[in-house]
């Protein structure tokens, strides 16, 4: 145990910390200071972890408070009462697949929570039909079984939302996917292309990803 003085010098400046020193009237065992005749120096890097320490509470209480915020989509959404989109997707890997289809069953669920009917519609074109088939090919079913099942899971979510999913059939072609094995709750068109451009003259968004 060390017993202080009640007199305590810290010094520092901007560009480095300098030794805290104090007297003492018994000796020390801590390995974090050393004693050089009577005077003592607590080691520069156990001041520094503290205050680093200190540093971290004093910021804390700014990050809480604005945590306490509300957070929403009020002024782009003022006056809107239904929401029309129609999402392109074309991906080449069955992760990015699963992550903005769980994406897009929070963007149905955050209209809904503002107040608002959304009314939206996906188009899958390009390498992205080979996940929405219930009969992948055998190496991408073994390697990517957790994000096709994820997929499967979004698509029947989103088909329970009312959320209109097609899929192009020139790319089930181009890439040798059965029609017939496409997942339920999606409608195989005849050119993604084409229904795009028909559902943004019909007032739908474009949201294109990819």
């Amino acid at each position: 145990m060390v017993v202080l003085n009640t007199k305590l010098n810290i010094y520092a400046t901007n560009a480095s910390l300098l030794p805290l020193s104090f007297y003492s009237t018994k000796n020390s065992t801590n390995n974090n200071i050393v004693n050089f005749g009577g005077v003592m120096r607590i080691n520069q890097k156990l001041l520094l972890g503290l205050l680093i320490l200190f540093s971290s509470f004093s910021f804390s209480m700014p990050v809480l408070a604005e945590s306490k915020k509300v957070i929403n989509d009020a002024v782009a959404l003022k006056g809107l009462k239904e929401a029309k989109g129609v999402f392109l997707i074309d991906f080449t890997n069955p992760k990015k697949t699963a992550f903005y289809l769980d994406i897009i069953r929070g963007t149905h669920q955050g209209f809904v929570k503002q107040g608002l009917t959304p009314d939206l519609i996906l188009v899958f074109i390009g390498k992205t039909v080979q996940y929405l088939s219930t009969k992948p090919e055998e190496t991408l079913a073994f390697e990517h079984e957790k994000e096709l099942n994820s997929i499967k899971q979004s698509v029947k979510a989103l088909h329970e939302l009312g959320v209109r999913m097609e899929v192009c059939a020139i790319a089930t072609k181009v890439f040798g996917i059965d029609n017939d094995t496409i997942l339920p709750g999606m409608d195989v068109v005849g050119d993604g292309f084409i229904s795009l451009i028909a559902w943004q003259t019909k007032g739908y968004k474009l949201v294109p990803i990819f």
